[in-house]
């Protein structure tokens, strides 16, 4: 997978990424797929994967994708919609995808699923922290 400077350097600082295991497994501009593998200490009372650890993974696809053309750029905001659960074993995948871009800021639809069933949806919005391109 060729890497985009931007997001290779920003993963490779992603201590809290990498804690949760989570890979980035496909991205070019305006778009990112990442993988995590729910692991025991990750469910939730009620045996599901706790919503904070699956919005993570979002959030990780979401940042590789707003960063992938080159300059800083941060969440400004994020929600998500939880659609089914997730369990111990599982191995979810979350794939970002631009919608749009206008001045500093951009919009990203994030879904997140397990095999082909979607588990939840994601959108976030991005400011460009540098000059707009």
């Amino acid at each position: 997978m060729p890497q985009l400077p931007s997001v290779e350097a920003m993963m490779a600082k992603d201590e809290a990424s990498r804690s949760l295991g989570i890979e980035l497994i496909e991205q070019g501009e305006g778009r990112a797929v990442t993988r995590m593998r729910v692991r025991d200490d990750m469910v939730n009372g009620h045996a599901i994967a706790h919503g904070g650890l699956i919005f993570a993974l979002a959030d990780t696809a979401f940042a590789c994708a707003c960063n992938s053309f080159g300059p800083v750029t941060v969440a400004a905001s994020a929600d998500i919609v939880f659609i089914g659960p997730a369990r111990s074993g599982d191995v979810l995948v979350a794939e970002a995808v631009l919608r749009t871009r206008f001045g500093r800021a951009g919009l990203y639809d994030v879904t997140v699923r397990r095999d082909q069933e979607v588990i939840a949806e994601f959108r976030g919005r991005s400011h460009q922290l540098g000059p707009a391109s």
